[in-house]
């Protein structure tokens, strides 16, 4: 049974509305009624997390809010408008997707190369961006491995993402290439920015643990065709550090979404 939302007076950020997708002239069906809606909160943002089995369209729904894809059917609505090509919003995808050939600075200001900004403003933008993320004395170098760490590529894709729309990030599976220990620091790392720059990211995982230590909500969907399952709130501080994974309550809630996945 598929989730029911309710409009409170929050603004909407994001809304899906009656999409359905369709492949081989409508004979592969992998979104079907499905409606998703994301509230704008004010000086906080949101972190959404996004789980569900492989080939339920998760990805999927990041590209519609990318513009990178529309739905066969159905509404894309940011900020209760329908989605146009002028919408710029960046995407982080598991893959480095960095140009070697440019400079980290160069990368970052990417998005506003495209949207016009003069050079001198687009550089200066993109040098703040990269003290957010703490990439100081890294912009001459080329945003390539091994000149970088993969960790220290993935925030280049995240400061170019937030320089393009800061109150929008989307997010798949960002850190599904990167080794344990850099992966446990990223996840700190995106906490860090979230609380400093307060946007609404919409992150695709398939680590359940991952989810509950990053989200504030988490929506599950459900085999294709698919639609959204069920919507939880993580009932834990926003803050969250490595000591959080030993609270009773994030062990009952890894548990109870495990057992959720497992009937899908």
């Amino acid at each position: 049974m598929a989730v029911e939302f309710n409009n409170t007076q929050l603004t909407d950020i994001i809304e899906l509305k009656n999409i359905e997708q369709t492949y081989d002239n409508g004979k592969v069906v992998i979104l079907k009624d499905l409606n998703l809606l994301i509230e704008d909160i004010p000086e906080r943002g949101q972190f959404v997390v996004i789980l569900g089995p492989s080939g339920c369209g998760k990805s999927t729904l990041l590209r519609y809010i990318a513009g990178l894809q529309s739905p066969t059917e159905g509404q894309v609505l940011l900020q209760g408008k329908p989605r146009t090509e002028n919408d710029r919003i960046g995407m982080v995808f598991q893959q480095y997707s960095s140009f070697p050939w440019m400079t980290v600075l160069e990368n970052i200001a990417l998005g506003l190369k495209y949207k016009g900004v003069p050079k001198a403003e687009r550089l200066e933008k993109a040098d703040e961006m990269l003290k957010i993320v703490g990439l100081e004395g890294h912009g001459n170098k080329f945003a390539q491995y091994p000149t970088l760490s993969g960790g220290q590529l993935q925030r280049v894709a995240i400061a170019r993402s937030l320089l393009v729309n800061h109150e929008i990030i989307l997010m798949d599976e960002p850190f599904g290439a990167l080794d344990t220990n850099t992966r446990l620091h990223m996840q700190d790392f995106l906490i860090d920015i979230w609380e400093k720059v307060h946007p609404t990211i919409i992150f695709v995982t398939h680590d359940i643990s991952e989810a509950v230590y990053l989200a504030d909500d988490i929506f599950i969907m459900s085999k294709a065709p698919s639609q959204i399952h069920e919507h939880i709130k993580v009932n834990l501080p926003l803050h969250r550090d490595k000591n959080i994974k030993r609270d009773p309550n994030f062990i009952e809630l890894v548990r109870y979404i495990e057992d959720k996945m497992m009937i899908l």
